[in-house]
């Protein structure tokens, strides 16, 4: 892609406006987000497309730095995006937990390592994220959490229970708040990820007034995190 400074954001528009034209595919105009439905069905052919073209082409986080994968565009440039995809009735297929929680956090504090392992597959949208923080007896008191994580040294042993977990029965890894430490209440509390698709792990979905389940309580029995 040419480099667009702030002077020359039509050009940027024009082709923008072309990219989308030529990949979005005429038969989701108007849709939503599929991810952003309380019950989600296997994605179309068509959807499938649409979030591969824009993965590849890392303009679903277009902030994000190239170095993993996203466009490293501007802010301006960004909204470009936005206002191009709204006007062809386009919808950004990338999103979730993974660009809306745990990137932003993993870019800011995490180590470069698992930048690489993380960060490319939430550009693309290949996979999914939950996030593990209320509990049934500590949901905005985060301190008294007790699902519980033990250093084996190379990995965590998690134990306990989470629950409104968003979406954890789409999920494909989990960033989950644990007590590493029973001494100190606030202090000894460690972020872990996880594979939600290991032994040790349950799902079940909530099923509310409507018939729908977007949340889900969470069970560790000896889960592995690191």
């Amino acid at each position: 892609m040419a480099d667009f400074g702030g002077s020359d954001l039509e050009a940027f528009r024009a082709e923008a406006r072309d990219w989308i034209s030529a990949n979005f595919p005429a038969s989701l105009k108007g849709q939503g987000n599929p991810m952003m439905r309380e019950e989600r069905a296997r994605p179309s052919a068509d959807q499938e497309a649409w979030r591969k073209a824009m993965g590849e082409k890392g303009w679903g986080v277009p902030t994000w730095p190239k170095d993993y994968g996203a466009a490293g565009l501007d802010a301006a440039q960004a909204r470009v995006i936005q206002q191009e995809l709204a006007r062809a009735g386009a919808y950004n297929p990338i999103g979730g937990m993974g660009v809306m929680m745990f990137g932003p956090t993993l870019l800011e504090y995490g180590t470069e390592a698992q930048k690489q392992q993380h960060i490319p597959a939430i550009v693309k949208g290949d996979l999914q994220w939950c996030q593990g923080f209320s509990e049934p007896g500590a949901g905005s008191d985060l301190a008294s959490l007790q699902t519980k994580a033990e250093d084996k040294g190379d990995h965590f042993l998690v134990n306990g229970q989470k629950i409104w977990t968003s979406g954890a029965q789409f999920a494909d890894w989990c960033f989950c708040l644990v007590r590493t430490d029973t001494a100190k209440k606030h202090e000894g509390i460690s972020f872990v990820l996880f594979p939600m698709h290991q032994p040790g792990i349950e799902v079940r979905p909530i099923q509310l007034i409507s018939g729908n389940s977007p949340f889900c309580e969470t069970f560790f029995t000896g889960a592995i995190a690191k």
